[in-house]
């Protein structure tokens, strides 16, 4: 399903306006995914609880089709966010767009996961309890790493992607349950399992059992994340774009102009003047 936004032109705008016709906007179908076409989809988005956006994703065109909207992320949470975080509204809008996987579970029902093999060799190999011998840990995972290199690896990579992702984590719980829970990015954000004692989760299964519940879970985790890091929330806070996206995507983050995305982001969603109607 392809997302749809403001200046698209296609024939499957001229589809979204007569669905959003039906329920009241009142467009001229004319395939145009103008400023009037983006006023009436934040309007949808508002009325039926999902994220107010302006942009017609694929939750928003499966609401509009009747599906189930239960799990999905809700404006709510993102002005609620907006509070906890004392940010503009059109800031969270932003974020949650550009470092959004958009999806927080995959169409079996299971949340969306990345499994980190070199994750899983770093957890292995860490000492958890008094009395552990960093060497035999160490010789342990190196072990492991030779026997499976798929699940257990000094470097990074063997990416599947989608369900195959719960098929490496599950091969990866059968050698130590808490490490492969840990070495798994969750949600639509993609929160790493190791994060659970800083997100105040009481283990890293507990973190799993609630992210796994909805996407406004997976958020207010997200949430927690910014909080719990005093410089990415000032960078948030001061809107410098840049810090943040270095901060929260890594070195990288230049090359696929993450901080453009999200200055763009904002600077839309604050000037239409939409965050604010909400949060009022």
């Amino acid at each position: 399903m392809t997302t749809l936004r403001h200046g698209d032109r296609s024939q499957a705008v001229r589809i979204l306006q007569k669905n959003l016709n039906d329920h009241g906007a009142g467009l001229v179908v004319d395939g145009d995914y103008g400023d009037s076409t983006e006023a009436a989809v934040r309007a949808y988005q508002l009325k039926s609880g999902l994220v107010a956006d302006g942009i017609a994703g694929e939750k928003t065109q499966a609401s509009l089709a009747g599906g189930d909207c239960q799990f999905l992320l809700k404006n709510e949470d993102l002005v609620q966010a907006a509070q906890i975080l004392d940010v503009p509204l059109a800031s969270v809008y932003a974020v949650n767009e550009v470092e959004s996987k958009g999806k927080g579970f995959l169409a079996n029902g299971k949340p969306v996961i990345l499994f980190e093999r070199h994750i899983m060799y770093r957890q292995l190999a860490t000492p958890r309890h008094e009395g552990d011998n960093p060497d035999e840990l160490k010789r342990h995972a190196d072990q492991l790493a030779a026997a499976n290199p798929a699940i257990v690896n000094p470097k990074s990579g063997g990416y599947a992607g989608g369900t195959a992702e719960h098929q490496r984590l599950s091969h990866a719980r059968l050698i130590d349950d808490t490490a492969a829970l840990e070495s798994a990015s969750w949600g639509a954000f993609q929160i790493m399992g190791f994060h659970w004692h800083r997100l105040g989760y009481t283990s890293v299964q507990a973190l799993v059992e609630d992210l796994s519940a909805g996407e406004s879970q997976q958020f207010a985790a997200f949430v927690r994340f910014i909080q719990t890091d005093p410089v990415l929330h000032k960078a948030l806070k001061g809107r410098k774009w840049a810090e943040f996206a270095k901060l929260y995507n890594g070195p990288d983050y230049q090359r696929n102009l993450y901080d453009i995305k999200l200055q763009r982001a904002y600077e839309r969603h604050a000037e239409c003047g939409c965050g604010q109607a909400v949060a009022a």
